[in-house]
Parts: C-alpha cells; structure tokens; sequence
C-alpha cells in the first residue's frame, strides 16, 4: 500500500504572487464599493414606496452621487448608473406629484 504524500505544488513568480494580492484587495474594494451602492439605492427605494417626502430629499442627492462615483470608479457601466438614475427618478416624480395632488 502507498503511503500518502503531499501532493507537489508549483513554485510560483513573486509577480504572480503580488498580482493574486492586488487582485484580493481589488475584489475587496469593488465589493465595497457595490454593496454601498446597492444599500443606498435599496434606501431610496424603501422611502419610495413610503412616500417619505422630506425623506427622499434627503436621499436623493446622495443616492445619484454614489451612483455617479460608482461609475467613476468602474464598479458599474455608464449605461446601468443611466437607467438606475433614469427609473429612480421616474419614480421620484411619481411620488411627488401623487402627493401634490392628494
């Protein structure tokens, strides 16, 4: 019978080793970045379907910024943060002008 041994590892260059930690703190920061994203977009969402007006002033400055910087930075495409931007305020408006006629 065998005996068992380690199985054999490939060496590898310092340059790989350094990209897998560039890589692992990138992926951190991008899932950073798109959690905050998601959870500001969930927010504003939240006060929509309220209808929490003094809220979603509040809250919509800060929710398209954090959409903008999130393209800025490449966590999202142009054209996404555009649709995110265009249904989310389509649905401001909505809201507001529900209750100013209410």
């Amino acid at each position: 019978m065998p005996t068992a041994t380690a199985p054999k590892r490939k060496k590898r260059k310092i340059s790989v080793l350094k990209r897998i930690r560039q890589a692992e703190r990138r992926t951190a920061l991008n899932r950073r970045s798109k959690s905050w994203l998601r959870r500001s977009i969930k927010e504003f969402r939240r006060a929509l379907a309220a209808g929490n007006r003094d809220e979603l002033q509040k809250l919509l400055g800060d929710t398209l910024s954090i959409i903008d910087r999130s393209v800025g930075k490449g966590i999202i495409h142009k054209n996404t943060a555009s649709r995110y931007k265009a249904r989310l305020m389509a649905r401001y408006h909505d809201v507001l002008s529900a209750s100013a006629s209410a």
